[in-house]
């Protein structure tokens, strides 16, 4: 509102220490409170009382209200019951309106976060598909690669193995060689029975060995003893 002394507005969350009065006034069984405040700005006295039938208040003296949209209809008197009613049913219909706008809105957004996530889990299959279809090739040619060692390896021992033979065979046939130059040699004569008798026993006596002169092999004379 604005006071009509100095021209200062008053917002209506306005804390004052008022003056509350009770009328003598009645809405159906609701009492009707004037009140008495003071200008912020001038002091001058502002006089309003409430008004139960539009929720809202009224200015008596000292001020006015700016607009009154809610309680005033086009031609600028004060809108009778039926009136109210049907502005009560327009904002109902339109509080609906905006309930089911939001209710739109807020479907809208719910389908929009589902196609996200099921976007998003096409996204992570075909990632793991990819992902497995490489693990898959990783792996065939791992198995190739050890096949191949494999392979290598049984050809190494065969080789091997066969070199192996090779020298047995080499080995075996320088010893029958061996064998039959042995057996192509001059022979021992045989000895006779006679003789095998005349051939003194065999003794046997211990043989003590001489102890070598290392040092006279050296050429270092001994000393004689004085003793």
């Amino acid at each position: 509102m604005k006071c009509t002394s100095c021209g200062e507005y008053i917002y209506k969350g306005r804390k004052f220490n008022a003056r509350k009065e009770t009328t003598e006034e009645k809405y159906y069984a609701i009492p009707i409170y004037r009140f008495y405040i003071r200008c912020t700005r001038c002091s001058g006295e502002i006089t309003f009382k409430t008004d139960p039938k539009n929720m809202d208040y009224q200015c008596e003296r000292g001020a006015k209200r700016n607009t009154e949209p809610w309680r005033m209809n086009g031609g600028g008197s004060q809108e009778t019951d039926e009136e109210r009613l049907d502005r009560l049913e327009r904002e109902e219909e339109e509080k609906n309106a905006m309930e089911e706008l939001e209710t739109k809105t807020l479907d809208a957004k719910r389908e929009m976060a589902v196609a996200d996530a099921l976007d998003e889990i096409r996204t992570r299959n075909a990632r793991n598909e990819r992902v497995g279809k490489d693990g898959l090739e990783a792996t065939v040619a791992r198995e190739r690669i050890d096949e191949e060692r494999e392979r290598q390896e049984r050809e190494d021992e065969e080789a091997a193995a066969r070199a192996f033979m090779r020298r047995q065979d080499a080995l075996e046939e320088e010893i029958i060689e061996d064998e039959d130059e042995s057996e192509a040699g001059p022979s021992a004569a045989p000895i006779s029975k006679e003789a095998a008798l005349e051939m003194p026993p065999p003794s046997f006596k211990r043989v003590v060995k001489k102890k070598k002169d290392h040092a006279a092999l050296l050429g270092i004379k001994k000393k004689p003893s004085l003793v």
